[in-house]
């Protein structure tokens, strides 16, 4: 069926871009064999508006013409449909090419070096090495979790999500309806940021700790969707990065080493242990858990029993 759709909106298309007068309904009908064999003119007029919005909502400019007799046609000019001139300088282009580069995933992999050959394509030099600035660095998004992809594409169609969430705290898993806005990665770890309609609020969930199949809901969003920054702010926010007080913990030496990139003081103690001060946000104590015996939280009291509660969830399994 996506096939025969796709076969369709291409022979709309082209029809649209070939003619140089309005085409009618009923000579595109005639003109395309998915059209010929609709069952009846309300069938055949239904799949036309479709195949029009889809095709409109995938950029092609269609122009709708009346003529003297009153009735109508559509055509697609070709100077209405070409894209501008492409002008890149090596410094744009080489970031262009970069960033298609940056994708290791299967899926994503295919799409990326199709757009870097569109880009050489637009005027990406030949000669421009994405990673020639960077020597030996050679960047990845790393994505291993199911719900990515399924995710991804519920953010690009606006399709409301419901899938299985356990969070640290819970032994079991429970349903979660989503309208989902936008995906973050924050210190290797993927995060969701949308509605949640059980709730009624903004939440952010971590895609590591969604379990199962994640599947689409017909609809429309039922909340406004916020802007980018907006988003990550919120994710941001959850993940503890916007700290606004300091914790002390205990660190076990030559551990934690992402925790003492984040340290704003550390003394060592002795006995292959020692004393960091680190910002203190939304989220730490789920972070905190992670690097289990090797951390001891001191103070807040707070965090500290967060910690201890979140350890104690997991211990119960």
């Amino acid at each position: 069926m996506a096939i025969a759709k796709a076969e369709r909106l291409m022979n709309l298309a082209l029809c649209l871009l070939g003619t140089r007068r309005p085409l009618s309904k009923r000579e595109l009908r005639e003109s395309i064999e998915a059209y010929l064999e609709a069952g009846s003119d309300d069938s055949f007029n239904r799949m036309f508006e479709r195949d029009k919005d889809d095709l409109r909502e995938l950029g092609l400019v269609i122009e709708t013409v009346e003529n003297l007799d009153g009735e109508v046609g559509y055509l697609a000019r070709r100077d209405s449909n070409r894209l501008p001139p492409i002008t890149l300088d090596a410094e744009e282009a080489a970031a262009l090419g970069l960033a298609a580069k940056v994708w290791q995933q299967a899926r994503l992999a295919g799409a990326a070096s199709g757009a870097l050959q569109k880009l050489r394509a637009a005027g990406l030099p030949e000669d421009v090495d994405p990673y020639e600035a960077h020597g030996a660095l050679e960047p990845r998004i790393p994505v291993h979790e199911a719900a990515f992809e399924p995710l991804m594409l519920a953010c690009r169609d606006r399709r409301p999500v419901v899938f299985d969430y356990r969070k640290a705290t819970a032994a079991r898993p429970e349903p979660r309806h989503v309208e989902p806005w936008a995906l973050e990665c924050w210190r290797g770890h993927w995060y969701l940021a949308g509605w949640d309609r059980d709730r009624g609020a903004e939440r952010v969930f971590r895609l590591s700790r969604i379990t199962g199949r994640v599947r689409s809901r017909g609809g429309r969003f039922t909340a406004e969707v916020p802007d980018v920054v907006t988003v990550r702010e919120t994710v941001a926010s959850w993940a503890g990065e916007t700290a606004d007080r300091s914790a002390l913990i205990r660190l076990r030496a030559d551990a934690g080493y992402p925790l003492r990139a984040k340290a704003t003081a550390v003394r060592e103690l002795g006995d292959g242990w020692d004393e960091l001060e680190i910002p203190y946000g939304h989220g730490l104590d789920a972070w905190l858990v992670e690097f289990g015996p090797d951390v001891v939280v001191l103070e807040p009291a707070e965090l500290r029993a967060d910690v201890v509660d979140r350890l104690r969830a997991v211990a119960k399994g």
